[in-house]
């Protein structure tokens, strides 16, 4: 079904996030992957939408996290840096976000929208880009795992949900659904441009669906160029 042509990972929910060469992939998802976020006293989540769980927090995206060891270190547009453990993060992004709120771990409540891992193929944003007539970055869609695929240019991931689909040598992915998009795919984030007519091309090339969502039945380690293949 072609090959990972990138891994990405995003520390903080809802804020920029790193690629990654190799990355480690258990059932919970990508090892790290939005394992903290940004929360409001009342427990809800930093994001671009407000819903059940979360709740619009306006320019987190602009903001990047990696880790250290263990620990996020997130960096402000000034360039200013601060490590998750660092007492001061809170501060500092309750002055960036203009309320207090503060940095914490996953606890019971999930950081996720809809799944644990989420892929996206090169063919679906060739699909796209055929629609939007200009060039679409697979970072608007913050995906987990870019798969190149020749399988033409159509939305070719939609056909494998309730299939398993191994990647490397050991992973092997349950693909559960299609990917709901939402106003996050139209927003700014560092180094790339917002754009406001991204999500009406998708809803319209694909009724608002782009990539899948999979759970994880067999973890394992995934490294850029290794195959992914369906199974019987």
């Amino acid at each position: 079904m072609g090959r990972v042509r990138s891994l990405h990972r995003y520390p903080v929910k809802s804020l920029s996030g790193e690629t990654l060469p190799r990355a480690a992939v258990d059932l919970r998802g990508v090892a790290g992957d939005r394992a903290w976020a940004v929360r409001d006293p009342d427990g809800k989540l930093g994001s671009g939408k407000s819903s059940r769980r979360f709740r619009k927090m306006d320019g987190l995206l602009a903001l990047v996290a990696v880790y250290e060891d263990d620990v996020p270190v997130i960096e402000l547009e000034d360039g200013t840096t601060y490590r998750g453990d660092d007492p001061a993060v809170h501060e500092a992004l309750s002055a960036y976000v203009g309320r207090p709120v503060t940095l914490a771990r996953e606890s019971d409540v999930s950081h996720f929208d809809d799944g644990p891992v989420h892929l996206l193929t090169s063919a679906s944003l060739r699909r796209l880009e055929a629609a939007r007539g200009a060039p679409v970055e697979a970072s608007h869609f913050r995906p987990n795992l870019v798969l190149d695929s020749e399988a033409g240019d159509g939305f070719v991931e939609d056909a494998w949900v309730g299939r398993r689909l191994a990647v490397g040598q050991d992973l092997v992915l349950a693909i559960r659904a299609t990917m709901p998009r939402c106003v996050m795919v139209t927003l700014p984030q560092r180094g790339l441009a917002g754009d406001a007519e991204l999500l009406l091309t998708t809803t319209d090339a694909n009724l608002g669906d782009l990539g899948v969502v999979a759970d994880v039945v067999t973890p394992g380690v995934v490294e850029v160029g290794d195959e992914a293949r369906l199974l019987a």
